[in-house]
């Protein structure tokens, strides 16, 4: 098996997946989950209370923490996934504060210079995985888990996020992208929907990532 580490993400909008995907995928290769900071973040449930107020210190947690995860994730001697990119937090959602203007140009402007010194220092997945998701799908999600701070998120910003979201991967050249349709997908129940997304990884990861097929154990 080839012990260099890689690094796999998986994208996409509140309630497309994400995180549900990231375990099943590192139990079914024996990776190494780095999961977003949702339940412990401190300003979470303030930010969907009052986004104004709170957007600033919400998009410095989360670039904080995922600037620490790539780091943790570039001395790591195992292959990682990863709940959501550095990139996601830059391009879509502190972009979509600034549009909506819960977030000033100016708070927008500091921010996004220290994202790009950050982003100086890291390197892009060897694979980002995007889950795309209807707005329909991305409600029945949101609501089957049942957070109660989420109950206040809106369809015109999960709209907002899905075309920035769109935009974003439209435009993305940072290196291997596999495009994934999650709205008639059942990966929590249904094996062979699951197996399915398995299969397009392996294609990708083969193609990526080994000299031949004995080089990975999958």
């Amino acid at each position: 098996m080839n012990h260099e580490h890689r690094h796999i993400a998986v994208a996409g909008n509140i309630g497309a997946g994400k995180t549900t995907l990231v375990k099943k995928l590192a139990a079914h290769y024996n990776w190494k989950a780095h999961l977003e900071a949702v339940d412990h973040n401190p300003y979470l449930e303030d930010f969907y209370a009052d986004m104004g107020k709170w957007a600033f210190a919400l998009q410095i947690y989360f670039l904080n923490s995922r600037f620490n995860q790539v780091l943790e994730i570039r001395k790591s001697r195992e292959t990682i996934i990863q709940d959501r990119t550095i990139y996601e937090d830059a391009y879509i959602f502190a972009k979509n504060l600034k549009e909506s203007r819960y977030l000033s140009a100016r708070d927008y402007d500091t921010y996004f210079s220290l994202f790009q010194s950050m982003s100086q220092m890291i390197a892009p997945p060897d694979l980002l995985i995007y889950l795309r998701a209807s707005i329909p799908t991305l409600i029945r999600q949101i609501a089957r888990r049942g957070r109660q701070y989420e109950n206040t998120i809106s369809i015109k910003y999960l709209e907002d996020l899905n075309r920035n979201y769109e935009s974003w991967i439209a435009g993305y050249k940072e290196g291997k992208l596999l495009v994934i349709e999650v709205d008639d997908l059942d990966y929590v129940s249904q094996p062979e929907d699951l197996g399915h997304i398995i299969n397009r990884i392996e294609a990708e990861l083969f193609g990526l990532f080994s000299k031949n097929n004995t080089d990975w154990q999958v």
